[in-house]
């Protein structure tokens, strides 16, 4: 297949097309024009799958697709200033593309159920097209300012969604918290972008990799920091932002105002992912500037924090937003550590389990009207599958072997516990894998604490209970689930079952996964020229060079050819994975199943109340930063633009014109008008009156005259 505008344009134009006819004609169309969306998403995800196929079983391993047309030229003699956008398609978009329009497909479908009796249904598919677009559109973009505008239009959609139920005050705050916490970062994201360009003149991914390999980064700085250091940290920020890491976690725990599709869409599988991917894909430029031990300690931070926190939620929407915001965070140490194939595994198999306990939680509040974990309890009988689903994808989240989560996130372990403890370095960052596998602990037992809550024991609320009907198979309510659930085993990514070297299934000689995924190598981007869209690539795509698969594949961090001690890193990871998984497991069973074990807020009651506050990020941000330092610097600047500027800059200027104006006004009637003109006019007529008496014609007066003045000059002669 040669990729062209033609093939690769309806990728997101398909989803674009149906948030326009759904915004301007979407109410006179049947069901709201839902079926449009729908279609629209599955086509993109038809597309998505021959792309996919074609990197994982025609093209060579090493293969790419760069293709450019020019935005807009404003070159003017030697100024050349030019923009080009275009897309970039390699193993890491195709597998991306893939996850995006397969579970955007699913979600929308369950949408189709769950949103079906609201009274805003047609708005709902409005904002969630757009946002797919704008999503399939980020992951196809060559460069970061293209990135950039779809980040932003994702952000819309997400503060839309997020107060979509407008008329409750906390979902308007929520929306206006997750807008303003992300534009944080987006400001450090947008420096990062022009830091680059200077130096640069491009900001396409290849341009910058090949920038790298010919150290146009080297000697530069910025306010005396290295300029590969400034634009990398600003880069990152932008994923602290939109990835709700460590200390801009605070949105997305509100973020859960919004319907449930959307929570499972936006701020589970395909947006918040959106920041590790982009730092993936800058992952060079974060090597170059030396911030891989400041990432690693961010998503450390991020993956314990949060997981504590969800040890005392009571809602289970709440209880997913932690869970969320933990796994992102060890996504973000699989980038700080080097783990760059098990990072983007985690983003893959976590998109698809935790959009499945999204669905699974909305199918729960959608049967039981409630999403107070201590109110349910006993479940599991009258909903079967969805028990079924979020049992499968618990265990993925928890670790257990067998599943994907398990083979993931044990990968990125072994790497942080391989770049912390036997990579030689300062042993401050064992501090790295420490808090991974203590959160890792804690996320065994918080979801296994929210499944034995809500699916075991006796009814808590028997009101709540009586009223849950009893489940049934539906194409849009729970089918999308089980095909969610089906790919939460690990197998799909690692053709074991395990994720080790033995028990391969359907005869996988190689773990595809491993082969296809690795950090971008500068050196091949060196002295490549852009290619147009409408021209064809002539390399030979099949003979190109393929990656090598070993068990090292997949991980760049410090002294990788250690081989013997990365081995031993990932054993002794593996093994504790599973015993941790299983501890987390067993002591959930002793404290809400058998009660032989006292809860968390009875025994910890201050950490417990500093947990149910959230380590009070929110009454530092507005208490603090905000209400006790913005607003009286707010305040202050206020006072000095009315008091001061406003008053002499502005008003003050006013006076002068005034004065300025009467001075001129004075001056203008009385020299230029009545002097000036009429003076003028006066002494015309003056002298002509003179003229008139003495040019009389009467020869009297002439001789008078002449008599006067001989008279007068022999007076002064005799004088």
């Amino acid at each position: 297949m040669e990729y062209t505008i033609g093939s690769i344009a309806p990728i997101f134009l398909f989803p674009f097309f149906a948030f326009v006819i759904n915004a301007f004609i979407g109410r006179k169309l049947p069901r709201h024009g839902d079926w449009l969306s729908v279609i629209a998403i599955f086509i993109s995800f038809l597309f998505a799958l021959r792309i996919f196929f074609d990197f994982t079983g025609t093209f060579a391993t090493d293969y790419y697709i760069h293709k450019v047309f020019n935005w807009f030229d404003l070159s003017a003699g030697t100024q050349v200033f030019k923009v080009n956008m275009g897309i970039y398609i390699d193993n890491m978009t195709a597998v991306m593309l893939l996850m995006v329009t397969g579970v955007a497909t699913l979600i929308h479908l369950f949408s189709t159920w769950y949103m079906h009796d609201d009274p805003r249904y047609g708005r709902f598919f409005v904002y969630v097209s757009l946002f797919t677009s704008a999503m399939i559109g980020l992951v196809l973009s060559d460069n970061l300012l293209s990135v950039f505008i779809f980040w932003e239009l994702m952000g819309f959609c997400s503060y839309s969604l997020i107060g979509f139920y407008y008329e409750k005050e906390k979902a308007g705050n929520a929306s206006l918290k997750a807008f303003m916490t992300t534009r944080a970062g987006d400001v450090f994201f947008l420096l990062g972008i022009v830091a680059i360009w200077q130096v640069v003149g491009s900001v396409s991914f290849v341009d910058i990799y090949a920038a790298i390999a010919d150290g146009k980064f080297a000697n530069q700085q910025v306010l005396g920091i290295g300029l590969a250091t400034f634009a990398g940290f600003c880069v990152f920020m932008g994923t602290i932002g939109k990835s709700a890491q460590f200390p801009l976690q605070v949105w997305l725990p509100d973020a859960m105002m919004g319907p449930t599709p959307c929570s499972a869409l936006i701020h589970a599988a395909t947006m918040v992912a959106a920041g590790v991917y982009l730092s993936l894909r800058t992952y060079p430029l974060m090597v170059a500037g030396d911030l891989t031990h400041f990432i690693a300690l961010i998503g450390a931070i991020t993956a314990f924090g949060a997981a504590t926190i969800a040890l005392v939620q009571t809602d289970l929407k709440a209880v997913l937003a932690f869970s969320t915001i933990s796994q992102l965070g060890y996504m973000v140490i699989g980038v700080g550590v080097g783990s760059y194939n098990a990072a983007f595994m985690h983003l893959i198999t976590h998109a698809v389990f935790k959009a499945c306990l999204f669905l699974s939680a909305g199918s729960v509040i959608h049967s039981v009207h409630e999403q107070e974990m201590p109110r349910l309890g006993g479940l599991r009988k009258k909903l079967p599958f969805t028990f079924l689903a979020m049992m499968c994808c618990t265990l993925a989240i928890a670790g257990v072997p067998f599943f994907a989560g398990f083979v993931s996130k044990d990968r990125i372990l072994g790497d942080a516990l391989f770049w912390g403890v036997f990579a030689g370095q300062n042993k401050v960052w064992m501090i790295v894998p420490i808090l991974g596998f203590a959160g890792a602990f804690l996320t065994a037992f918080y979801m296994f604490r929210m499944m034995f809550l809500i699916f075991f024991g006796k009814p808590r609320d028997h009101h709540l209970y009586d009223h849950c009907h009893h489940e049934h198979i539906g194409f849009n309510s729970n089918v999308p689930l089980l095909i969610l659930t089906v790919f939460t085993l690990g197998f799909w990514y690692c053709g074991t079952l395990t994720g080790q070297s033995f028990g391969k299934v359907f005869g996988a000689k190689t773990e595809w996964f491993k082969i296809l995924i690795e950090a971008p190598k500068v050196e091949k981007f060196v002295g490549r020229s852009n290619q147009e869209f409408s021209s064809v690539d002539t390399r030979i795509k099949t003979e190109l060079p393929k990656a090598v698969y070993h068990h090292q594949s997949g991980y760049s961090g410090p002294s990788a050819n250690n081989e013997h001690g990365l081995h031993s890193a990932h054993t002794y990871g593996a093994i504790g994975s599973i015993i941790i998984a299983f501890s987390g497991i067993f002591l959930a069973f002793l404290m809400y199943i058998k009660g032989s074990v006292k809860p968390m807020a009875d025994t910890f009651k201050g950490w417990t109340k500093a947990l149910q506050n959230r380590y009070y990020f929110d009454d530092l941000y507005v208490g603090v930063l905000i209400q006790k330092a913005m607003i009286p610097f707010n305040r202050a600047l206020s006072s000095f633009d009315m008091g001061i500027y406003d008053r002499f800059a502005i008003d003050g200027w006013a006076k002068v014109n005034r004065v300025a104006f009467k001075a001129s006004r004075w001056f203008d009637d009385v020299i230029v008008d009545a002097v000036g003109v009429d003076g003028t006019g006066v002494a015309v007529n003056l002298f002509n009156l003179v003229l008139r008496i003495v040019q009389s014609g009467k020869i009297q007066f002439y001789f008078i005259v002449l008599v006067i003045t001989l008279a007068s000059y022999v007076w002064s002669v005799n004088l």
